[in-house]
């Protein structure tokens, strides 16, 4: 194809496009995204993004770490538009050119209403076998003898407690706990036992923590979600080694100027599939057989955080990178 017919199919996509330079002045932009600012494409053109999005401070932060780093990234919930008349996108940024990028702008997913209301349904029907199962779990921890044992009791217990409390999230948002500072190494101790209960008895969970990585700040047991979801696809991936790394990230600031902490999840499992590592993190996409909702719900968790959540694999390895803001130590 020709690069006069390439542009000519761009003009005529309803998409929304937009090509911007280093400094994030718009250099073009198709008549789709145009429209949503009740402009033409040619007044557009010379303005900086900041202008055009001055509600989308996160935007601008993901745009200039796009050009920065070379890294592309997806962003839901973007207000864009005339002062009069603003909608809520999805928005793409793609490093493109000479240091410039590359900005597609979408309608939000029909289907995300009905994953909400979908998900409240499987919350309400989930509480009452976990009060059974939490009942149950009380009574051995009473009855046994064998210290194991009774650990064993107590970690059925009080993963009942978790997913209760997270199904009551979903049926009643207003009533999260607070965030706080929590001990980043405590959660993911937890999540390898629980998995090595489960599923991975016979897998090698090796660790590199950084010994003095100050806490993290959030709820502790959405970030077990996230940790457990990432560890659980590593095993059904077929990883039989899975290394769990933490670190202080050195000169990255999350939304809110906030410091960040690392943690980083690595197998040797397949890896994912060149072709489904652009729509990833999307809900219903999954390599093998599952929802694909876990790795979307993942990444919803860590930026309502104010974090990220990454595949960033490295010299052969998969690996998954989650960034979260710190605590007070």
């Amino acid at each position: 194809m020709q690069k006069t017919d390439a542009l000519s199919l761009c003009e005529e996509m309803a998409t929304g496009l937009a090509v911007c330079a280093a400094d994030l002045r718009v250099l073009w932009v198709n008549p789709a995204l145009a429209g949503w600012f009740d402009q033409g494409p040619a007044r557009l053109c010379g303005q900086y993004l900041s202008d055009l999005a001055p509600q989308a401070p996160d935007l601008l932060k993901h745009a200039s770490r796009c050009i920065d780093e070379a890294r592309a990234s997806r962003l839901h919930d973007v207000l864009l538009g005339s002062p009069t008349c603003l909608h809520t996108v999805v928005v793409e940024l793609t490093p493109h050119g000479a240091g410039g990028l590359l900005m597609e702008v979408h309608e939000p997913a029909a289907g995300g209403a009905g994953l909400a209301l979908g998900l409240r349904g499987f919350a309400h029907e989930l509480r009452n076998p976990l009060s059974g199962l939490r009942g149950a779990a009380q009574l051995l921890e009473r009855r046994l003898r064998e210290p194991a044992l009774r650990e064993l009791a107590v970690l059925i217990r009080e993963e009942a407690d978790r997913l209760e409390s997270l199904a009551s999230r979903l049926l009643q948002p207003g009533d999260a706990a607070p965030p706080g500072s929590f001990n980043v190494h405590e959660v993911l101790e937890r999540t390898v036992a629980l998995l090595k209960q489960e599923t991975a008895p016979r897998r090698l969970f090796e660790r590199d923590y950084d010994p003095t990585l100050p806490p993290a700040f959030g709820d502790p047991q959405r970030i077990e979600q996230i940790v457990l979801n990432l560890l659980q696809n590593a095993v059904q991936a077929g990883a039989q080694v899975v290394h769990l790394r933490t670190r202080v990230e050195i000169g990255t600031q999350l939304p809110g100027g906030r410091r960040a902490l690392r943690i980083e999840v690595l197998d040797d499992g397949p890896g994912v599939a060149v072709a489904l590592r652009a729509h990833l993190f999307e809900p219903w996409m999954s390599g093998r057989q599952g929802s694909g909702l876990g790795l979307a719900l993942s990444r919803a968790i860590a930026e309502e955080h104010g974090g990220e959540l990454l595949y960033a694999p490295e010299r052969g390895v998969s690996r998954f990178v989650l960034r979260l803001p710190q605590g007070e130590a």
